[in-house]
């Protein structure tokens, strides 16, 4: 199953799959230069000093032998032609999202919608973030009932598993043979 984790710059994406993978990841991360300041915002993120310019990839076989293929997208717009050609063939989204930048993830979300994809929502809850109820998060995400919110922390185990497994479920739910039957 081909997923992608996405979200906007700088919420954790990388983390995610790095804390998931049963494999060594595949990663694109550079280090941040003064030329990409002014381009890159670091609001929220300020002890940021990478970022990811093309893709991340892990592997996670969960029981079954379901494998979940994750590949995790860079969140700047510059690089949305890229992100269109890694959704290619993707069945799903988890969209990461961080509460000191919620707006960010609107247009995030947008393009996963346009592209037709069912996604999930967590929340990566930084040690900074303001916390939220998370039928707060829901209203001011602006999210169908039907999908999936979750708090999450991307760099443990156990929290960004069932963010995942959140993820693979709704995926399988909203398959049109999973529709027929029930």
């Amino acid at each position: 199953m081909k997923l992608l984790v996405a979200g906007p710059f700088g919420v954790g994406k990388t983390t995610l799959i790095r804390t998931l993978s049963e494999i060594a990841t595949l990663h694109t991360e550079e280090a941040m230069t003064e030329t990409g300041r002014p381009v890159d915002d670091l609001a929220g993120v300020p002890e940021k000093v990478t970022t990811t310019v093309a893709v991340d990839f892990g592997r996670l076989t969960l029981p079954g032998n379901v494998v979940l293929y994750m590949f995790g997208t860079p969140g700047q717009r510059r690089f949305f032609p890229l992100w269109q050609d890694i959704a290619r063939g993707a069945v799903g989204a988890l969209v990461l999202a961080d509460t000191r930048r919620l707006a960010d993830s609107f247009e995030i979300m947008d393009m996963i919608e346009e592209q037709g994809l069912p996604y999930a929502v967590a929340v990566n809850c930084f040690p900074e973030s303001p916390l939220h109820q998370v039928e707060v998060l829901r209203g001011r995400l602006d999210l169908h009932p039907a999908t999936p919110l979750l708090l999450c922390d991307a760099r443990d185990r156990d929290s960004s598993l069932d963010a995942l497994i959140s993820l693979a479920e709704h995926v399988l739910d909203t398959l049109p043979a999973a529709q027929e039957t029930s």
